[in-house]
């Protein structure tokens, strides 16, 4: 079986994850962890973590048989946690002080989860959003990683026109694209 570096994958959702495991797969063996406690309405969550799925398998589908397939984990779902930690940032825009607090919870559980894998590195489809920092999604990452003593490798996923990109895979697997982040504040209605 072909060995590559393990990289540990934090996924928002099964759209953005397609064009970032497409181009991580040429240096990385991935492993997907959803870890998504900000998406506060059960059902919606539910129904990312399916299309999630779902990539995941095409992926594995697409990989040659030498390939170490992607694995998939989930993370814990604490809806409560979240509201808890952007207690008094509820009326926060989009892209305002909320977000930072919501990044830095998904990317902590992502760095643990490296630590429990043994997976040295880890990173996130975040920055594939054009409407998400880069900048400041790989500083709470690399904060992340230095409290629990492993790697972050940050990647800009919307240059080389990733955004784009998981659009057109996102058709071609027929997932589903939510409008919105998954925090019941950013909701559009």
């Amino acid at each position: 079986m072909e060995e590559k570096t393990r990289l540990l994958l934090h996924s928002c959702c099964g759209p953005c994850s397609t064009a970032c495991i497409e181009r991580l797969l040429a240096s990385y063996d991935v492993t997907l962890f959803f870890s998504n406690s900000n998406i506060t309405d059960r059902e919606e969550y539910e129904k990312r973590k399916e299309n999630q799925l779902t990539v995941v398998r095409a992926f594995n589908d697409l990989l040659p048989p030498d390939r170490r397939p992607i694995d998939f984990f989930e993370g814990e779902y604490r809806p409560d946690e979240f509201f808890r930690r952007v207690e008094g940032l509820e009326n926060e825009p989009e892209g305002g002080a909320r977000c930072p607090v919501c990044f830095r919870m998904r990317l902590e559980d992502a760095a643990a989860m490296a630590v429990i894998l043994g997976i040295p590195y880890f990173t996130t489809t975040l920055p594939v959003s054009p409407h998400k920092n880069f900048a400041q999604i790989a500083a709470i990452g690399g904060g992340g990683a230095k409290q629990f003593g492993v790697q972050c490798r940050p990647f800009d996923f919307k240059k080389q026109d990733g955004f784009k990109r998981s659009i057109e895979l996102s058709k071609d697997f027929g997932l589903y694209r939510q409008n919105y982040c998954g925090c019941k504040f950013s909701e559009r209605l």
